[in-house]
C-alpha cells in the first residue's frame, strides 16, 4: 500500500479524471433530457419527433467522447503522458465514482476516451476498465435518487386492483385524456384474473411499476410486475392514441415471452428517463431472467455499455469453451464473410475486400447502410448489430478452412501476432456481431407444412412492416432473412437496403410485340432506383409449397399498388401502427 501516495500525487491526473467525469456527466444529462422530451413528443403525437430523438440520441455518445478527447489533448497533452500518470488518472476516476449514480456507464465512457487517445486495442490496454470496479448493487439504498426506481402498490386482492391501477395511471401525469379509462382498467383486471386465477391470490399480492414510461414508435409502455406468493408475473401496458387524440390501454402483457419480444434486439431502443439505470436493469431481469444484461442495456438505449458487457461475456465464453470458429453454415454472401462458434449464439460478419459482379458497392457504403439500420426504426424486423474494431481472437480456436477464407476475402482486415502471454492471436480490425438465427431458406426447405405456412406468413409480414417503416430491403431472397427462436422472421442483410421513398415503384410495361413478350432479357428501360414488384414471383415462388402459401396470404405482394400506398403514406408524414405483440392479445380483439 506504500506506493499509493506516490501514485495519487499528480494534480494533472486528478484534473484529467475530473474532466473525464464532467464529460460523462454532460453526456448522460443530455441523454436524460432526450428521454424526458419523448414524453412531450408522445403527448403531442409528434411521431417523427420521437424518431428524431432516437436518431439524435444514438450520436450523442460519440460526440461527447470526441469532445472529451479534444479537451484532454489540448489542455493536458494527454497523448504524451507516461504510464504512471495514466494509472493515477484511473485511480482518481474510481474515487470520483464512489457515490455516482451511473458508475458502470462512466467506466465505459472512460474506456472509450482512453482507447481513442492511447490508440491501443481494447484487448491490450492496461489502463481501461476490463472489469467493473464500482458495485451498482443497492445504489438506491446508499444514495437515494430523486425518485425511487419503482413504486409498490398493495391491492390486497383482485378486488382492489381497479383503484390500484387508477393510482398507477394517474402517477404518470399524462396530459392527454383517456377515451375510457374505466373500461381499460376493467380489461386489465380481467386479464390479470385470467392469468393469476382468483383462487391463487396470496396475502402478499403486490403490483410494482417502474416510475418512468418507456417510449418507442407511437407507444408509451408501463412496465412492471405482479408479486403473488413466490411467483413473479411480468406486466406491460401499452398506451396508444386513438383518432380523437385520446389515450387507451391496448392490452396487458403478462408473460415473459411477450416481454422478451418487446425488448428484442430486432426493435429500436426505448426512450426512458432513468437516474439509476442499473436499478432498471435489475428490475427488468426479474421479469426477463433469461435475457442477458447486455441486451437489456442495449434496449434502454445504453448500447455502448451493452457492447462492453457483451464483450466481457464473450471473453468468459471463450475461456469456458473449446470448440472452434468455423465458416458459418448456409449460402455464402457476395459482400460479407460470416463465421461463427457453434457453442455461441452469435455470428461474426466482415466486409470482404472485393465484391464480384453484380455487386457494385464499397466498404464505406456498406458501413453507412449498417449505421442507417442502427438509427432507423427497426419495427421488430431488422437485427441490431454490434460493431467492433480491433478484436483479438486466439488463433488456435480457428479452423484452418476459416483462416484460408479470411485471408482470401478479407486480408486487409487481419493482423497476426502474439498476445501478452506470447500466444498466437488474430486481430480483426473491423467486424459486426449479430444474434444467430435459422436462415429462412433452410427453415422453409426443411419445414413441415405448418412451418412453411408460418414462415411465409411471417416473411410477407416482415417485408410489409419494413416498407411501412420506409425500408426497402433490396435483396429479398429468403437466405437474407432469419427465423428467431420466437418464430419471427427478421431481415439481416443490409448492403442493398434503401429508403422506400427513394425508390420508383413501377409496373412492367405492356410488351410492344411478341418478340418482347418472349424475350428472356429485360426489354424496357430500368433506372437505378426502379423496382418492379410483379417480377418478384420469379425468385420467390419456385417451391410449390411456398407458392401455395404465398399466394394464399400475400398475393398483393406482387402488386405495385400495395407498395405505392405505403410510399404515398410515408411521403404524407403518416406513421404506421406497429404492434410488437400478437394482435390477438389486443383488448379490442379479446374483450370487445
Amino acid at each position: 500500500m506504500a506506493h499509493f501516495p506516490k501514485l495519487l500525487s499528480s494534480q494533472v491526473a486528478f484534473d484529467m479524471a475530473q474532466t473525464l467525469v464532467d464529460g460523462f456527466n454532460r453526456h448522460y444529462r443530455i441523454f436524460r433530457e432526450a428521454s424526458r422530451e419523448a414524453k412531450t413528443q408522445f403527448e403531442q403525437e409528434n411521431w417523427l419527433g420521437v424518431r428524431q430523438l432516437l436518431r439524435d440520441r444514438i450520436a450523442y455518445y460519440d460526440k461527447r467522447v470526441a469532445e472529451t478527447v479534444v479537451t484532454l489533448e489540448d489542455e493536458y497533452d494527454a497523448v504524451s503522458l507516461n504510464d504512471e500518470v495514466w494509472q493515477q488518472v484511473k485511480l482518481h476516476y474510481i474515487g470520483l465514482l464512489t457515490e455516482h449514480h451511473q458508475p458502470e456507464l462512466a467506466e465505459t465512457f472512460f474506456n472509450s476516451v482512453c482507447t481513442r487517445i492511447l490508440n491501443r486495442s481494447y484487448f491490450h490496454n492496461d489502463f481501461i476498465f476490463i472489469r467493473p470496479t464500482i458495485s451498482t448493487e443497492y445504489i438506491e439504498n446508499d444514495e437515494p435518487p430523486t425518485r425511487p426506481t419503482y413504486r409498490a402498490y398493495y391491492p390486497g386482492n383482485l378486488a382492489g386492483l381497479k383503484s390500484t391501477f387508477e393510482k398507477i395511471i394517474s402517477s404518470y401525469e399524462l396530459s392527454n385524456p383517456f377515451e375510457n379509462l374505466n373500461r381499460d382498467i376493467s380489461f386489465v383486471v380481467k386479464a390479470i384474473e385470467e392469468e393469476v386465477g382468483l383462487a391463487e391470490i396470496r396475502t402478499n399480492f403486490q403490483v410494482h411499476v417502474l416510475t418512468s414510461l418507456f417510449f418507442r414508435n407511437k407507444t408509451a409502455y408501463i412496465i412492471g410486475r405482479l408479486i403473488n406468493g413466490d411467483r413473479t408475473i411480468p406486466l406491460a401496458l401499452p398506451i396508444l392514441h386513438n383518432k380523437n387524440h385520446q389515450l387507451y390501454i391496448d392490452t396487458a402483457l403478462l408473460k415473459e415471452e411477450d416481454l422478451v419480444v418487446i425488448f428484442s434486439f430486432t426493435h429500436s431502443y426505448f426512450l426512458v428517463e432513468m437516474e439509476i439505470p442499473s436499478a432498471y436493469v435489475t428490475f427488468l431481469r426479474t421479469i426477463m431472467p433469461h435475457k442477458p444484461r447486455a441486451e437489456i442495456y442495449n434496449s434502454l438505449g445504453l448500447q455502448k455499455h451493452g457492447k462492453n458487457l457483451f464483450y466481457r461475456d464473450f471473453q468468459h465464453h471463450l475461456l469456458h469453451s473449446t470448440d472452434q470458429f468455423r465458416i458459418a453454415p448456409g449460402i455464402k454472401g457476395l459482400v460479407m464473410l460470416v463465421f461463427d462458434l457453434p457453442s455461441y449464439p452469435y455470428v461474426f460478419k466482415l466486409i470482404k475486400d472485393y465484391f464480384p459482379p453484380p455487386k457494385e458497392t464499397t466498404r464505406e457504403l456498406i458501413q453507412s447502410k449498417y449505421q442507417l439500420v442502427k438509427q432507423h426504426d427497426r419495427v421488430g424486423r431488422m437485427a441490431d448489430t454490434l460493431e467492433f474494431t480491433s478484436v483479438a481472437f486466439p488463433l488456435e480456436r480457428f479452423e484452418p478452412e476459416l483462416i484460408e477464407e479470411l485471408k482470401k476475402h478479407a486480408a486487409s482486415q487481419l493482423e497476426f501476432g502474439k498476445d501478452i502471454d506470447g500466444q498466437d492471436e488474430l486481430v480483426i480490425k473491423h467486424l459486426y456481431i449479430e444474434r444467430r438465427m435459422t436462415p429462412l431458406n433452410i427453415y422453409l426447405q426443411n419445414g413441415t407444412e405448418e412451418q412453411v405456412e408460418h414462415g411465409i406468413i411471417e416473411y410477407g409480414n416482415a417485408i410489409k412492416e419494413l416498407i411501412a417503416a420506409n425500408i426497402f430491403p433490396g435483396d429479398m431472397l429468403y437466405k437474407n432473412f432469419g427465423v428467431t427462436r420466437h418464430g419471427r422472421v427478421v431481415f439481416y442483410d443490409y448492403d442493398e437496403i434503401e429508403y422506400l421513398t427513394d425508390c420508383n415503384i413501377r409496373k412492367v410495361p405492356v410488351a410492344r410485340n411478341e418478340e418482347d413478350e418472349l424475350s428472356g432479357e429485360v426489354w424496357y428501360n430500368v433506372g437505378p432506383h426502379d423496382i418492379f414488384p410483379e417480377t418478384y414471383n420469379t425468385f420467390l415462388l419456385g417451391d410449390e409449397r411456398v407458392r401455395k402459401y404465398f399466394l394464399k396470404h400475400h398475393a398483393d405482394f406482387f402488386e405495385a399498388s400495395m407498395w405505392q400506398v405505403h410510399k404515398d403514406r410515408i411521403l404524407a408524414n403518416q406513421v404506421h401502427d406497429f404492434f410488437p405483440y400478437d394482435k390477438k392479445l389486443r383488448f379490442i380483439n379479446r374483450y370487445q
